[in-house]
């Protein structure tokens, strides 16, 4: 837990764009994060004290809690419970929980976390495009039906296999972090014969002579898309003013060290996760030209669109930018 402070002028700067008063101010702050470098703005927040150093030179004390999820389903139970202010995750997830909550609490994007292709990787030798999947095929994702690896799936069979053909691959999901699910393909002892990752697993299994490459998500999205973002109800962004516009501030700072720093910012992430890529190997995952670190979203308007017409989600809502409170956006 950590404790710290922020002057009142530095609030008042950061927190233009909220009215809520001061004395509504949470006590402790409960974010989440999940695994992967795709979380690597958060892991440096945590690791480097950015929260503190945005908070200590004006007044607002609060308490950091910490939480990890193995994927976005979990987390929305935790913040629909109120167990959780600042939720962590796919596009999917965000998604659902956003569509759900529309009438009461009102959950929308904070930020996004950066856009980064995934992708979907096997080590049977005879599975070369979806087609190739059969009965006897499992595919490891985060949370089956809801994650974005598995919305992307969907997506992927309708564009590949042909209409109506959207849940074709879906019996062949299984839901599994991330860890457990490259263990599993890579250990050749389980029934997990393919993996919807994200970095660095996807990379690590690539480097396996048994894995390749069946699918790469921005070609099911025609382009790069958002992969990771945060959100948030609106009770609590609107009762939170100063704390979320310190979290935005550490978040700023984060991106523009990632972009500035990528070889430090691979040593802080290597130290606080577990990996058996080598540091040249995270430097190059961060530099990669196909990946942007950013708060603000993109590619969001194709998932909408699909999770709305599949029956996904229920919302007459064909603005994505909605989806975001308006942190999503600086400047």
């Amino acid at each position: 837990m950590k404790k710290f402070r922020l002057s009142a002028a530095l609030a008042l700067g950061l927190s233009a764009l909220f009215t809520a008063p001061a004395s509504a101010e949470v006590e402790t702050l409960r974010m989440a994060r999940q695994f992967g470098i795709g979380y690597l703005p958060l892991t440096l927040i945590e690791e480097q004290g950015l929260l503190e150093k945005h908070a200590a030179a004006a007044g607002l004390e609060f308490t950091t809690e910490w939480l990890r999820f193995t994927g976005g389903s979990g987390m929305n139970e935790a913040l629909l419970s109120g167990n959780l202010d600042i939720a962590a995750g796919g596009v999917g997830p965000a998604l659902t929980i956003w569509a759900r909550t529309q009438s009461n609490l009102k959950v929308r994007g904070v930020a996004a976390l950066e856009s980064m292709p995934l992708y979907l990787v096997t080590t049977d030798p005879e599975i070369k495009e979806l087609k190739d999947f059969t009965g006897q095929s499992k595919i490891a994702l985060p949370a089956v039906k809801t994650s974005i690896q598995a919305i992307t799936l969907q997506m992927a069979a309708e564009k590949y296999l042909g209409e109506g053909q959207h849940a074709a691959l879906d019996a062949f999901t299984v839901s599994m972090g991330h860890p457990d699910a490259l263990l599993a393909l890579l250990g050749g002892q389980s029934e997990i014969s393919a993996h919807f990752g994200a970095p660095p697993f996807q990379n690590q299994e690539l480097k396996d002579p048994r894995a390749h490459l069946v699918l790469d998500s921005y070609d099911v999205l025609g382009g790069p898309h958002t992969f990771n973002m945060i959100w948030s109800s609106g009770a609590f962004v609107d009762a939170n003013p100063k704390t979320v516009a310190v979290l935005m501030a550490a978040l700023d700072e984060a991106m523009g060290f990632i972009r500035e720093n990528p070889q430090e910012a691979a040593k802080i992430w290597m130290a606080a996760e577990s990996t058996n890529l080598t540091e040249e190997e995270v430097v190059a995952l961060i530099t990669d030209p196909r990946v942007t670190w950013s708060v603000t979203p993109e590619g969001i308007a194709p998932y909408l669109e699909y999770m709305t017409r599949a029956g996904l989600i229920s919302t007459d809502v064909t603005d994505w930018k909605e989806i975001f409170f308006p942190t999503a956006f600086p400047g």
